[in-house]
């Protein structure tokens, strides 16, 4: 590291930076339709959990809690239940673990002088429980924007198996 870089950035750590990436509680989601009822928190199944971990890529890097994801994959049968149950208390309580709040992040150089800071970009390695948890809340917040027309039906960017090329025939013709 050269001597600029060290005087641009004295504080950084030549291998990680550990810092909480969310915070230490979220809200349970609870949304209102137009008829201003609340939906049903989601369960989180236990068979959904194991689909999780059986798919895990093995050659994704672990993260601050030390758990590799090849361990993860190969003690499914053993770890599937009490997952589930972490990640349903986490989703109805709205606490999540301190283990699943921490990431290893570390500057990334993109291009240009790697002596101007604003040429890296962060990157965070997070826990893969943690990791799976998000799944979920994602799949949870993408079905209820979906139906509850949050997102039109002809709106196709950022949709999973909609492309944009739909949006530009129109403008072509």
């Amino acid at each position: 590291m050269g001597k600029r870089l060290r005087y641009l950035m004295p504080s950084l750590p030549q291998s990680l930076i550990v810092r909480p990436v969310v915070p230490r509680a979220f809200s349970p989601l609870s949304w209102k339709t137009g008829t201003e009822s609340r939906i049903n928190p989601p369960i989180i199944q236990e068979e959904a959990v194991n689909d999780l971990l059986r798919h895990l890529d093995t050659h994704k890097s672990m993260g601050p809690d030390g758990i590799h994801p090849r361990v993860l994959r190969e003690l499914v049968e053993e770890l599937a239940k009490p997952l589930s149950i972490i990640c349903q208390q986490s989703w109805l309580t709205g606490e999540v673990p301190d283990d699943w709040r921490l990431a290893n992040v570390t500057p990334i150089y993109k291009k240009g002088w790697k002596e101007n800071p604003g040429n890296y970009r962060p990157a965070s390695l997070t826990s893969v429980p943690g990791k799976i948890l998000e799944r979920f809340i994602l799949s949870v917040l993408t079905r209820q924007v979906q139906d509850n027309q949050g997102i039109r039906p002809s709106q196709h960017g950022f949709m999973k198996g909609r492309s944009c090329l739909p949006d530009w025939s129109p403008i072509t013709r």
